[in-house]
């Protein structure tokens, strides 16, 4: 069998310069479409069953955060299901790996890939649900729709007026699918008739999800951007239906609904840890919001050791917020908790699991325990 390179599928990306030889094959990641963006790798290899090989990513330092190569190593899967790690070595040029496939098709991406086509049959799914709504908010520029799933009452008492409204969104940046990963784990134990916290927090509130903020990016193979390179987490203070659709109908539906708790699910290239960044440079900032944000993060890491507090990004200056970012526009609009949930795409250097590193499961079960840790901060009994 010929030995081939091929990406020209969902999330794919990656170009070839050389495969002729097994034992050096040569390839680039490429920018996402109107930006200098680049990161993100997913593609396939073929015909190299029992054949030792030698891939070679040649342009990793030129690309958006070398330093996420560091420690990294690449996902890797024969059937798209299962996704294990292949240990890589960055030497401050390229990033290589060898393997000797065991099946005629081995894949390898940046993290594990999540589809549109699995995006739309979870969206069908979860919809299928009682007390579950799918609002089509609109389209985006490539044509798809976009899509929001509104749960609501399930027999608590509470007039709408009295209920929190909470908004959770993941994948801005297309290019991290761990947030993705994480939605899954998020919705099937929101869903979870037989989960006693998870009836409370339905009666308590109703929860709008946003499981795919940038499906153009995602089926682009892009890194952060959107169908014409707008970064959306960029794009708060200033969204438009011309260059950011995604984010002009999610605030349009925040304004209509309001926001008492807003989460936004990342990946972080560089830092192997999940950790979350708060909102301290909003004008509207208190006290009171600080020690919230403290005791949030502070329950969540007693909820699932994945999680910690002791690493992740300089706290915000006072009266500094970027408001083109997601959880700093959501925090100075509604003077509410925002989160900014960052997940790594390499292993958790405290939780190690180097088979599988940070994997899709791990995802989900972190975003099982949001489940508690929001509950919680709505019945005011987060640790002190």
């Amino acid at each position: 069998m010929t030995i081939a390179i091929s990406s020209e599928f969902d999330g794919g990306n990656i170009a070839v310069i050389s495969v002729e030889d097994p034992a050096a094959i040569h390839l680039e990641i490429e920018s996402d479409h109107q930006s200098d963006f680049l990161q993100w790798f997913y593609f396939r290899l073929s015909g190299a069953k029992g054949v030792d090989c030698k891939l070679s990513i040649d342009n990793a330092s030129r690309t958006t955060y070398p330093q996420g190569w560091d420690g990294y190593s690449v996902a890797t899967s024969h059937d798209l299901n299962a996704w294990y790690r292949t240990p890589a070595k960055y030497d401050q040029q390229a990033l290589s790996w060898t393997i000797t496939p065991e099946h005629d098709v081995v894949y390898f991406a940046y993290f594990a890939p999540y589809s549109l086509d699995r995006h739309a049959r979870q969206l069908a799914h979860w919809a299928g649900q009682q007390g579950v709504a799918q609002e089509r908010l609109g389209a985006t520029l490539d044509g798809r729709d976009f899509d929001c799933l509104h749960i609501g009452e399930t027999g608590g008492s509470l007039v709408k007026s009295a209920r929190h409204q909470i908004w959770s969104i993941a994948r801005q940046h297309p290019g991290e699918p761990m947030a993705q990963w994480w939605m899954e784990g998020w919705l099937n134990r929101l869903l979870d008739d037989s989960d006693a916290t998870s009836v409370a927090l339905r009666t308590l509130a109703d929860i709008y999800v946003v499981p795919n903020m940038n499906p153009d990016g995602s089926f682009r193979g892009h890194l952060r951007t959107n169908a014409c390179g707008a970064n959306l987490n960029r794009e708060w203070a200033n969204s438009s239906m011309e260059r950011s659709p995604e984010v002009f109908l999610v605030q349009q539906r925040m304004h209509d609904t309001g926001v008492d708790m807003c989460l936004d699910i990342h990946g972080d290239e560089a830092l192997p840890y999940n950790f979350i960044a708060g909102t301290e440079g909003v004008s509207n900032w208190t006290e009171a919001r600080d020690q919230q944000l403290i005791g949030f993060k502070r329950t969540l890491a007693a909820l699932n050791p994945d999680f910690q507090v002791e690493h992740g990004y300089p706290r915000n200056t006072p009266n500094n917020a970027n408001l083109s970012f997601c959880s700093n526009s959501v925090a100075q609009t509604y003077g509410c908790p925002a989160y900014t949930l960052e997940m790594p795409f390499k292993d958790t250097i405290d939780t190690p699991r180097p088979d599988v590193g940070w994997s899709p499961e791990r995802c989900a079960a972190l975003g099982s325990s949001f489940v508690d840790a929001v509950y919680l901060a709505l019945t005011d009994r987060l640790l002190p």
